[in-house]
């Protein structure tokens, strides 16, 4: 008796592992009929998953799209910060700011072997020599001479214009562009050079006025003017009117007023814009009339003289701005007239 249900459960058992064997042998061949009537160049991006082990798989039918692995790493090991850092072989990545791009190879101004030691004055002159006679192969014709003294400039201006480096590199590409199209000719290199540093300033939404620009420049303001003009035609520069509200947070900062203040001249210079005399006026003296109204409101009174100084515009231009935006707010039905009467 004993026996006989024995037989019947192994037998069961052996019934069942069959079915399970001939249906996962059904799913793996229509897997695999499926997988070879995929076409690998126009599978759904979105029905693709990369396992932990690297592989490349058509998730709905499992097809394998990529199964080899590439050590992108070093070849080296390193346990530290200190170690990584000596073991590693790069340089400097590739910058539009340098004439080369920056992958000519530059030797060290220092007079010292690998092992730090001090040279020999025998070696420390030939160094010296390869030095010179580096600095002299870096340029090859009076063209990369032009390029380099140019980024060199707008790089010293940038510095002092306390510009981010992405400025630096839109201003680099556009003197690149000026000069691979010839359109420094009959011009200075300081001008140029000064104009497309202005120009980028204004494309990367930089505030900058164009007198900043020239007290770190070596030319004229009416010649960085002039040139801007020029570059911004020929290279079909699309530069938009300057917003007063990109100069309010600097010069806020410099006055040293609350945030109430900036706030409410935003507000001033929105209202102004909505009456449409914004236009034609200079940014920067928009901007320092705005906050100039809104510290009489809220009690916190910067002089003309001051805002003037901060916004380097003068103290006439201040007060017809002023007027100008005491009209616009006294035409805007919004504002409370005894708000108003604290402007006049």
């Amino acid at each position: 008796m004993v026996t006989s249900v024995t037989n019947g459960a192994t037998r069961q058992r052996s019934d069942r592992e069959a079915n399970r064997s001939e249906t996962e042998e059904t799913a793996r061949s229509e897997t695999e009929e499926t997988a070879e009537t995929v076409d690998p160049d126009n599978i759904d991006s979105s029905d693709v998953v990369r396992t932990a082990e690297g592989e490349l798989i058509h998730e709905p039918t499992g097809l394998i799209l990529e199964d080899d692995q590439i050590d992108r790493g070093p070849e080296w090991r390193a346990f530290n910060q200190s170690e990584r850092q000596s073991k590693s072989r790069v340089g400097a990545p590739i910058t539009q700011t340098m004439h080369d791009k920056g992958l000519t190879t530059q030797i060290d101004w220092r007079s010292k072997d690998a092992y730090g030691r001090s040279l020999s004055s025998e070696k420390r002159n030939q160094m010296n020599r390869l030095r010179k006679w580096q600095e002299r192969i870096r340029t090859k014709d009076a063209g990369e001479r032009n390029l380099q003294f140019a980024l060199s400039e707008i790089d010293r201006m940038s510095s002092a214009l306390g510009v981010p480096r992405s400025v630096r590199e839109v201003a680099s590409v556009m003197y690149r562009r000026a000069l691979s199209e010839d359109l420094i000719r009959g011009r200075s290199i300081e001008g140029m050079s000064t104009a497309v540093l202005y120009a980028a300033c204004r494309q990367e939404g930089i505030p900058r006025s164009l007198s900043e620009v020239t007290e770190v420049s070596r030319v004229e303001n009416k010649e960085i003017a002039r040139t801007y003009r020029y570059v911004s035609q020929e290279l079909e520069l699309e530069m938009r009117p300057v917003d007063p509200k990109k100069y309010l947070p600097r010069f806020c900062s410099q006055l040293d007023v609350s945030e109430r203040i900036q706030s409410k001249a935003e507000e001033i210079i929105d209202t102004s814009a909505e009456q449409g005399i914004l236009s034609g006026k200079s940014p920067t003296g928009f901007a320092a009339a705005a906050i100039y109204s809104s510290s009489l409101l809220y009690g916190e009174k910067k002089t003309q003289k001051q805002v003037a100084e901060v916004a380097q515009v003068t103290e006439v231009t201040i007060r017809n701005r002023y007027q100008e935006q005491l009209e616009a707010m006294t035409a805007d039905e919004s504002h409370d007239s005894a708000d108003l009467d604290q402007y006049r």
